[in-house]
């Protein structure tokens, strides 16, 4: 075997190892932030450095100690404004049972994608059926012919009527036909024509 193929075995073996006899159960504690320095001290006592680099070596010696208090000044002024929050339990954040999960617009919150549905058209109401004759609010009482033309007795309450033919009755219906087995009236009030039987010839 190749020494790169027996170190990748090794390797292997102790992988294999650690994912047997390896504790994998995570710390309960919370790791504290550590502290950081700012960038801005760092790059003053750079600047100071520089600028006594260039006057001479004289000049650097002794502006080295008021270089080193900028830079200690600088690194106070950072550590003075830089802060890192402590990390919030879950609980506080989202509730004991994630209740508080999407609320006040988070960034997880679930988005409808689907185009919005077109707006209903109000439907018209069907117009309204054509007016129609009432029925007709005759009883029928007999017939009989006179002077070669057929009458018909007509009862409405307590009136009765002769209907013959052409004669307008109470000034709505008018006799339009008599022909038995059939008496054919129009009601005038919207030209409509009715018919009821009235018994066939004798």
């Amino acid at each position: 075997m190749k020494p790169y193929q027996i170190l990748m075995g090794v390797a292997l073996v102790g992988a294999a190892g650690l994912l047997l006899w390896g504790d994998p159960t995570p710390s309960g504690e919370l790791a504290e932030p550590a502290p950081r320095h700012a960038a801005p001290a760092a790059a003053a006592a750079n600047a100071a450095n520089a600028t006594n680099g260039n006057t001479g070596a004289a000049d650097s010696a002794a502006a080295t100690p008021a270089a080193t208090r900028n830079a200690r000044a600088g690194a106070a002024d950072a550590s003075a404004t830089t802060t890192i929050l402590a990390l919030l339990p879950r609980a506080q954040l989202l509730g004991e049972a994630g209740e508080g999960f999407g609320a006040d617009g988070a960034v997880f919150q679930g988005q409808n994608w689907n185009p919005p549905a077109p707006p209903v058209k109000a439907e018209r109401p069907p117009p309204p059926p054509p007016p129609t004759a009432p029925p007709l609010p005759f009883t029928i009482l007999g017939k009989a012919v006179s002077a070669g033309a057929w009458e018909v007795f007509l009862a409405r309450g307590d009136k009765t009527y002769v209907a013959r033919l052409n004669e307008v009755i109470d000034g709505t219906y008018r006799v339009d036909r008599i022909a038995p087995p059939l008496l054919m009236l129009t009601y005038l009030p919207l030209n409509q024509t009715q018919q009821v039987n009235i018994g066939v010839s004798d």
